[in-house]
């Protein structure tokens, strides 16, 4: 059994995971990515590595995705996400930064504007209205970043969410 699963009691695999996202801004809207095998979108970032610190990962991981530098700003949320997700249950820590994505990174607010082979997911990159309407629309976990998306936290809020329970 690897270190990040873990099995419960009735036998139901679980996992746990670090994940490190930013949300960067242009023109009235944020960049999200997705696997295309997938019906949902996220934030862009990755798992810390062992030794990384959380922004080392954002900009390690942006230059991954994206190819650029970004300059990562204040952290906005601290995450402890409950969720389940191809027959595993997870527990996940993520951390949420905003950060400011260089202007040669190319902007579109209607297409795809950047696609990359990550491991063994192709990944494809698009900017969206920074609106709840819109995030909501997309379906992009955790859910309650839609509701916050048009008024961004000045210091960071820390976040239990459970997709099963809401209101936890």
């Amino acid at each position: 059994m690897s270190k990040r699963q873990m099995i419960r009691i009735d036998g139901t695999p679980r996992r746990f995971n670090f994940r490190i996202a930013g949300l960067g801004f242009r023109d009235g809207h944020v960049l999200v990515h997705r696997a295309i095998h997938e019906n949902f979108w996220s934030f862009p970032g990755g798992r810390a590595e062992i030794g990384e610190t959380s922004v080392e990962t954002l900009k390690r991981e942006m230059v991954e995705e994206l190819g650029v530098d970004v300059t990562v700003d204040r952290m906005l949320w601290t995450v402890e996400s409950f969720f389940r997700y191809e027959a595993h249950d997870y527990h996940e820590i993520g951390f949420y930064y905003l950060m400011e994505i260089p202007e040669s990174f190319p902007f579109d607010a209607s297409e795809i504007v950047h696609r990359l082979k990550d491991g063994d997911s192709d990944l494809e990159f698009k900017w969206v209205k920074a609106t709840k309407a819109a995030l909501t629309a997309l379906d992009i976990p955790p859910y309650f970043i839609a509701g916050q998306i048009e008024n961004l936290p000045q210091t960071p809020v820390h976040i239990i969410w459970d997709d099963d329970d809401p209101a936890r």
